[in-house]
């Protein structure tokens, strides 16, 4: 990746209640490009991206926020700058889609809301990427739970940052609105020049969507590069504790395949 890096995380250890859980992890998201945290379950992807939204504060090493100290910064400069799609937010009860996406342009406004001119426009250019414009009116207590991902995802980008942080955004979307969410990473990065980090389980949607993967285990960085330099068989057998494995099909798209017990019985006819 030769874009200017705009957050970085350098030689983090991250903890919980006294255990470590992340080891001197670094990580560079750099303008126009995606990168995706892989590996298993509990390897600390979430993690490391939660301390570069400041959600976590680092027992050691820095984030740096193009060229400052992420953790100095105002919380409004900040916001205006980086923004985080969590796993799980609280359901507010009774409230209007439209008006969950507007916190979105909560940097933007000055006491008692005032001082956003742009902010109807960002939400409902955000509705619109996302596919939840339709349903603007609705409560979102109402909504199942892949269309009120939709909406925390356009909340996301109703804040018009330079950096992204997604953790897990196809979670709970059936397959179509998967690959349109990935495709909207994609735009965010190829069309507006965002800084986009992604916490992914699917392998081959990483390696579909993102220009460098970062896997971690048991919170080490074990590899960090380009899908086809990451995603070797070997590795992830080891990494996995299962058989893998990878091949480039003829449009040069890398693609995984676990095999289980099962899955090299044969077929009668």
């Amino acid at each position: 990746m030769t874009s200017e890096a705009v957050l970085t995380g350098a030689d983090l250890t991250l903890a919980y209640d006294g255990r470590t859980v992340v080891h001197g992890a670094g990580i560079e998201l750099r303008a126009g490009t995606v990168v995706a945290l892989i590996g298993p379950n509990g390897s600390g992807k979430s993690t490391l991206l939660r301390s570069l939204a400041r959600l976590h504060t680092p027992q050691s090493g820095t984030v740096d926020l193009g060229g400052a100290d992420a953790f100095v910064l105002r919380p409004r400069d900040f916001a205006r700058r980086v923004t985080l799609l969590t796993q799980s937010r609280p359901t507010p009860g009774g409230v209007r889609v439209r008006d969950v996406v507007a916190y979105g342009r909560h940097p933007y406004r000055g006491r008692f809301g005032a001082g956003d001119p742009d902010g109807p426009a960002h939400v409902q250019r955000a509705m619109e990427l996302t596919g939840v414009a339709e349903m603007a009116d609705r409560a979102v207590d109402e909504l199942s739970g892949g269309e009120l991902q939709r909406v925390w995802l356009a909340t996301c980008l109703a804040q018009d940052t330079t950096v992204v942080l997604l953790d897990e955004p196809t979670t709970f979307l059936d397959l179509r609105y998967q690959i349109e969410t990935l495709d909207i990473v994609r735009d965010l990065a190829d069309e507006h020049g965002v800084a986009v980090g992604v916490v992914l389980h699917d392998l081959d949607q990483a390696a579909a969507v993102a220009d460098h993967l970062v896997l971690l285990q048991q919170g080490v960085v074990r590899a960090t590069g380009r899908p086809a330099e990451v995603l070797t068989s070997e590795l992830l057998t080891e990494i996995y504790g299962l058989r893998i494995d990878v091949h480039v099909d003829a449009d040069g798209h890398v693609r995984t395949r676990p095999v289980g017990r099962h899955h090299t019985r044969k077929v009668s006819i």
